[in-house]
């Protein structure tokens, strides 16, 4: 069973398998204050995913903290509360009948067959994905990674924007539930233009999604020293471009459609992540550079495997730890094509109603899930891309604005080739 799970080719055995399946055994535990390294690790080694045990053996510190909830939003509960009783979902788990807005699944029975798909469902429709967000002048730096030690930066980035307009189950921007959608979208997303190194300035890429399960995105990616604008197949956005790390498929811990995959459920555990960061910009740790300093908490989690129905995609499968009370995914490991463990996604996360106290800073009526950071890691490579979401380039930015529509310049042109292909100019 080690051997099917793709366990025992990560070289962690059946203690890794034990890690997924029975975490309700768990012996391992820290309490607020505890700081964890490599020197300590079997205090915290049940409430780690072998990925990001990875990580804390080649240095990242963790400070575990006290455990706070985060609130649903207002908006959202309430759309919970009127419309997932009507909620169906299809026999192949592939695509959601009478869903209106908020939270499809809230009440997911572990017995149920279909509970694997139910909880991707939840995570796919999570109170950050109702309406539109746009993540501004935020950089990135990739290179090796030392053990114990710092970044070797090789390329540095700089990016104007990510934007992700939702056009279905919308709570905050007319028009709303659902924008007039003759596409049949279900979002729409860009990441465009980065403006560093010079030799990438103005490149970009758009991608389409949609409601229904049996269309495959489109994506595209501007490349303005050829001129010319690539179409990528579904099995490409799990490349990682430009010699960094990242994919699109990987984006918030997934990032790709639930018909992908075949997904199985291991399990409930706790484990420890960052849900309540405090630093504002991010704080990176002094020595291992790769790391972000923030405050650990424990997290009760879905361990749910996604193994790939793509031919060509680059990952056998992906471990997704889905959070019980956000349905966010803390941090992610993902294996190769022999079933080696092979990179992780770390997300540093700051659920709050404000980025940061100060004059103009955008107050929200709900706690919104500012993501202060990025991280992600090739153990096999011993190389690593650090994003800054925002910058410290740019004091006073408030990085993330969630449902603000077109006073944050979210409109549907946008999300246009056209558009993509003139700010690469």
């Amino acid at each position: 069973m080690a051997k099917k799970l793709g366990w025992r080719a990560a070289g962690v055995g059946m203690l890794a398998l034990a890690w997924a399946l029975v975490g309700g055994l768990a012996r391992a535990d820290v309490v607020p204050g505890d700081k964890i390294t490599d020197q300590n690790l079997d205090k915290a080694k049940d409430l780690l995913s072998p990925g990001m045990e990875w990580c804390v053996k080649h240095g990242w510190p963790i400070t575990i903290v006290e455990s706070k909830r985060v609130d649903t939003p207002k908006a959202y509960k309430e759309a919970t509360e009127k419309y997932a009783g009507q909620v169906k979902l299809a026999a192949d788990g592939l695509s959601l009948q009478n869903y209106v807005a908020g939270l499809p699944f809230p009440n997911p029975d572990p017995k149920d067959p279909q509970f694997a798909h139910k909880v991707m469902w939840n995570y796919d429709y999570h109170f950050l994905t109702t309406d539109d967000v746009d993540l501004r002048n935020f950089d990135a730096d990739t290179g090796a990674i030392a053990d114990h030690g710092p970044l070797t930066v090789e390329r540095h980035f700089l990016l104007d924007h990510f934007r992700r307009l939702f056009w279905n189950g919308r709570l905050y921007v007319d028009p709303k539930p659902e924008k007039p959608n003759p596409n049949g979208y279900r979002a729409q997303q860009g990441l465009y233009p980065i403006l560093e190194p010079f030799d990438l300035k103005g490149v970009g890429a758009l991608g389409n999604r949609y409601v229904d399960a049996a269309k495959q995105d489109d994506s595209w990616l501007y490349l303005p020293s050829l001129r010319r604008v690539r179409r990528l197949s579904t099995a490409q956005r799990s490349d990682a471009l430009f010699g960094q790390d990242t994919d699109v498929d990987s984006y918030y811990g997934y990032s790709g459609h639930i018909a992908w995959m075949d997904f199985k459920y291991l399990g409930e555990k706790d484990i420890i992540g960052v849900v309540h960061g405090q630093s504002y910009p991010v704080k990176w740790n002094e020595k291992v550079d790769w790391a972000f300093d923030e405050g650990w908490e424990k997290r009760h989690v879905y361990v749910i495997e996604g193994i790939s129905k793509l031919p060509q995609y680059a990952y056998s499968k992906r471990v997704l730890l889905i959070d019980k009370e956000t349905w966010v995914i803390p941090y992610s490991d993902i294996y190769d094509r022999s079933g080696e463990l092979w990179k992780i996604w770390i997300n540093d996360m700051a659920f709050k109603k404000k980025a940061f106290e100060g004059a103009n800073v955008i107050e929200y009526e709900d706690e919104m899930g500012f993501v202060p950071a990025i991280v992600m890691v090739d153990m096999q490579l011993e190389h690593a891309t650090k994003a800054s979401l925002p910058s410290q380039r740019f004091p006073g930015e408030q990085g993330w604005y969630f449902n603000q529509g077109e006073k944050a310049g979210i409109t549907d042109d946008w999300f246009t080739v056209a558009a993509l292909v003139n700010a690469g100019h």
